[in-house]
């Protein structure tokens, strides 16, 4: 079955199957999303990677107020949020979530967080696995993500300064070895500049590179 991803702008996407999937929805105050949390009428489940203003928490608990969708996070974060439908979790193993059949793993980032750990996310919908890695550095263990769960598709930040850079990315699509990979987490403000060509340049033939504008919709199966 196909799915849509749809890159809202910085790290947040919608992902569109059977359920419908927020990750990281950072609306309010993201200079390039196209979009406004009162237009999103349906949301199944919606995750957040960590706590930091421009990952969307405070957009999550709205969304999942106004649709009814599964909060998904770190254990302090689903006690923040107050919310009754959430699921908490940390890293470690699949979830199903909320019976959505929507299955979601925390997998580690290197990065920091005000409450909890930073984390990345494996996402299983459809029979497809997506990897949003989340804020995060270069890591050896990478592979062992790729190794085991077998990503489909890699959500990956290039912005350099916060995340990996370009370089790092380009490295980080070797260890994990998806078939597409879509650039994230990066000139959403100046200080996270980055040329998505350039990514695709260096990631060569190992995946291909998808490169979205904010509010672009790609398809895949």
């Amino acid at each position: 079955m196909a799915i849509k991803i749809t890159w809202i702008g910085h790290a947040a996407f919608k992902i569109e199957g059977s359920k419908v999937v927020f990750v990281d929805p950072f609306i309010t105050g993201n200079p390039v999303s196209k979009i406004n949390v009162d237009e999103i009428d349906r949301a199944d489940v919606v995750i957040v990677t960590h706590d930091h203003g421009d990952h969307g928490f405070e957009d999550a608990v709205k969304i999942c107020k106004k649709t009814g969708a599964v909060f998904a996070s770190q254990y302090e974060l689903v006690v923040k949020s107050a919310l009754d439908k959430a699921e908490p979790m940390n890293i470690g193993g699949f979830v199903n979530v909320g019976g959505t059949g929507v299955e979601v793993a925390f997998t580690p980032a290197w990065h920091t967080a005000q409450m909890g750990d930073p984390t990345g996310v494996l996402i299983k919908i459809d029979g497809l696995m997506i990897y949003h890695a989340g804020d995060t550095g270069l890591f050896s263990d990478m592979k062992l993500i790729g190794e085991m769960y077998k990503p489909h598709v890699a959500l990956l930040p290039i912005g350099g300064r916060f995340t990996m850079d370009i370089y790092q990315a380009s490295k980080a699509v070797e260890l994990i070895s998806p078939k597409y990979v879509i650039p994230m987490h990066y000139n959403t403000f100046d200080l996270i500049k980055a040329d998505p060509n350039e990514f695709a340049k260096l990631v060569g033939d190992k995946a291909k590179v998808i490169v979205l504008k904010p509010g672009e919709t790609t398809e895949i199966s």
